[in-house]
């Protein structure tokens, strides 16, 4: 009898013990919660469609921010030189993955980290400037998104002598210390060349350099402007916009950002949907690929806005070709 008795407390003992245990067993097997780096050369609240598209490819891929994955930003607010620190910063947490959008914080990704995972968007060929290997194989850490911008030039000069009549004198616009200028400036002289067009390019790295090529501008007359992609462009949007409407000359830009302002007319990648790519790209390598077997994808989504409003104050009628052309008409 007291034998068993003493069977029984040793198992209940045993059983307390193993119960007691079982949390701790359950915790350790559980997997940590995925932390992924983003790194943007602006701001957070200049970019809220652009995240949210960003969050839509991690959904896509089965992560959602704040219940099986962790998010944590990184923003320069304009000051590109503050990317290389905060790129460190974000390696050293650590983060499953580093994701990043432009060319500056892609460098600055690489040059912070050979073994986290990066995702990128560029609009530079990620192959010439040294990103990846190849765009089937990249090869090392990094892979991502290819936007394409300086490819679309001649199309975008097509569009503008449809808008604008008897176009002859176009300006063009470019960052030389930007990127892809070099390419853009090859694809906007051949496309120029086809169609009869006379250009003149302007470069300029600064605001008061911005400045300064619009006053030349009105002296000159030109028909029509042609601004190059970068992101000196894109962080001087509004004062690019101010200048043409005051000095009323017809634009074309590559960010439907410009025509959202006041812009005439742009042409271009959809950036929310390189965004999205992302996010589909960050979730892949959570869920185990390699970015260097992880091909760098073609943007494939293009979108023309046109600001009629816009087009109205400079005497200008759209055609109706191409406002039936246009993803989005701004009244």
């Amino acid at each position: 009898m007291q034998f068993n008795q003493l069977r029984r407390r040793d198992f209940i003992t045993l059983l307390g013990g193993v119960a007691a245990a079982w949390p701790l067993s359950a915790r350790a097997q559980q997997p940590a919660t995925p932390v992924i780096g983003f790194l943007g050369s602006s701001s957070a609240e200049t970019n809220v469609d652009r995240l949210r598209a960003f969050h839509l490819g991690l959904t896509e891929t089965g992560f959602v921010e704040g219940e099986n994955v962790t998010v944590v930003y990184r923003w320069a607010e304009g000051h590109l030189d503050r990317l290389p620190k905060l790129a460190a910063d974000l390696a050293r947490l650590p983060v499953a993955v580093l994701a990043t959008f432009g060319g500056s914080p892609a460098f600055a990704a690489k040059a912070a980290t050979t073994t986290v995972p990066v995702v990128f968007a560029v609009t530079e060929d990620p192959v010439r400037s040294g990103l990846v290997a190849s765009l089937a194989r990249p090869g090392g850490n990094l892979t991502g998104v290819n936007i394409l911008t300086a490819e679309l030039a001649a199309k975008r000069l097509e569009l503008l002598r449809e808008l604008v009549p008897n176009l002859a004198k176009v300006a063009v616009l470019v960052d030389p210390a930007g990127s892809p200028t070099e390419t853009t400036l090859r694809e906007v002289k051949a496309a120029a060349d086809a169609m009869g067009l006379q250009i003149r390019v302007l470069n300029v790295s600064t605001s008061s350099e911005i400045k300064a090529a619009f006053a030349s501008l009105a002296a000159e007359r030109p028909d029509a402007l042609f601004v190059g992609p970068g992101s000196l462009f894109s962080r001087r949007r509004v004062q690019l916009v101010h200048l043409a409407t005051l000095h009323k000359v017809p634009a074309t830009y590559s960010l439907r950002s410009f025509p959202e302002i006041g812009g005439l007319m742009s042409y271009g990648t959809s950036v929310t949907e390189a965004y999205r790519q992302i996010g589909l790209y960050t979730g892949r390598v959570l869920k185990g690929a390699k970015p260097a077997d992880l091909p760098v994808a073609q943007s494939t989504r293009f979108e023309l806005v046109v600001n009629s409003e816009t087009a109205q104050m400079l005497g200008l009628t759209v055609p109706p070709t191409l406002l039936a052309r246009a993803d989005e008409v701004i009244e």
